[in-house]
């Protein structure tokens, strides 16, 4: 594996970062640098979204046809890389990232030509619809049934950790439609219309105090059979299709170096139990070693898949790899900063950060006075709201199930 780039790579890479320098505003950068979790501010995140498609770069892994980029692999993971590193606010990954695929994929002419280009722009807007209160990691056992009534499906259950409910204007779904068989069978992927009748959106309040996900009821709701996506009773197949998109296509490692090289700076400011600052007590300094160290290996590891899928074959397992080891490596980042953070961070001082969403029943310091520096008023609601990273895009019990089976050969009980 060559881990070098070419000389169009690098021209590339110069390209990418002379579009960020001039379009990130300090007030974007803020957004991306003080975010409390994947989420970014939602208005932020629009913003850039906007600025990225009108350079045609919103949905770079999107096919030509539809407004993607004629990228290679490389140029995709450039692109990624250099983002992170200019501290560019995230998308919401829902719509561009995911939903858009299996659009694609399995949408008819009528859907693509409607739902595509509002995607792009932001006026099509998803949420996922997912988990509900019995059916999480086990999704296949969902029960939010979908009734055939004519030209609609009648809609009846919830769902929930259902994340930017509030601003979505649609929901991708599964419903299901049938309980004959196998319980994947019977599972239908639904488009819906957020400002239906019947339906009702509950802001969860996070750990953190945020407000980004939500519970959804549906009281009979009527969706048109128009909105679904592949066929009815199948929609398991287009769900584990866009599955792929929900686990990968971004790279994790700029990302959490990062974090590490900007916590070894936070720790500079602080001073240790022996007097000197933090970074440089010997304890602390070891992990923070350890965290740079498994970094840098978690980008070797992403180059070696991106060599693999550069070459035209499936990098396989090593997807379920990549994720519990960037999601772990995540964590362990986040409580170390929690330990820098010190008696600082005890203190709940989330308007001294960019949330991914309204904070419940807290009214800021009319003179907006923090206590310490905002990275210690962040870190806390960081580490809280990272917690759900070795659970969501699959549990990563369940990667270490496909490691077994893929990698190892051992069986599955």
């Amino acid at each position: 594996m060559d881990m070098t780039w070419s000389d169009d790579d690098i021209a590339f890479r110069d390209e990418v970062r002379e579009f960020l320098d001039a379009e990130l505003t300090p007030e974007l950068r803020a957004a991306g640098r003080l975010r409390t979790s994947v989420y970014t501010d939602h208005e932020a995140s629009m913003e850039w979204q906007a600025i990225l498609h009108k350079r045609g770069w919103a949905a770079p892994a999107w096919p030509v046809e539809h407004g993607g980029c004629d990228w290679s692999l490389t140029q995709h993971y450039i692109f990624s890389r250099e983002s992170v590193l200019a501290g560019a606010p995230a998308l919401s990954p829902m719509g561009i990232r995911m939903v858009a695929h299996a659009i694609i994929a399995f949408g008819t002419p009528e859907q693509k030509a409607f739902y595509l280009p509002g995607i792009l722009t932001g006026d099509v807007f998803f949420c996922q619809g997912y988990s509900e209160p019995e059916s999480g990691s086990d999704l296949a056992s969902l029960s939010m049934s979908a009734v055939s009534d004519g030209d609609d499906l009648v809609c009846t259950g919830s769902k929930i950790w259902t994340t930017h409910a509030a601003e979505a204007n649609w929901m991708f779904c599964l419903v299901r439609t049938s309980r004959t068989g196998k319980k994947q069978e019977g599972i239908t992927f639904l488009l819906i219309d957020m400002n239906s009748p019947g339906i009702e959106v509950q802001p969860l309040v996070m750990a953190s105090g945020e407000q980004v996900q939500a519970q959804v009821f549906f009281d009979e709701v009527r969706v048109p059979k128009k909105n679904v996506l592949g066929a009815i009773d199948d929609g398991w197949t287009v769900a584990k299709y866009l599955l792929v998109f929900e686990r990968g296509g971004g790279a994790a490692a700029p990302a959490l170096q990062v974090m590490v090289e900007n916590l070894t700076d936070h720790a500079s400011t602080v001073t240790g139990p022996s007097g000197v600052p933090l970074a440089d007590e010997p304890a602390f300094a070891a992990k923070l070693a350890d965290l740079r160290t498994r970094a840098k290996v978690l980008e070797v590891l992403e180059y070696r898949a991106l060599a693999e899928m550069s070459a035209g074959r499936n990098p396989g397992a090593i997807s379920s790899m990549l994720k519990i080891l960037s999601t772990e490596l995540s964590q362990q980042i986040t409580t170390l900063g929690v330990e820098a953070a010190g008696p600082r961070g005890r203190a709940y001082q989330p308007h001294a950060a960019a949330p991914g969403g309204p904070i419940a029943d807290f009214v800021p310091p009319a003179d907006g006075y923090v206590s310490g520096q905002a990275w210690q008023a962040v870190a806390p609601l960081l580490y809280l709201n990272d917690r759900a990273g070795s659970i969501y895009a699959g549990s990563n019990e369940i990667q270490r199930n496909i490691l077994a089976k893929a990698a190892l050969g051992l069986p599955q009980y």
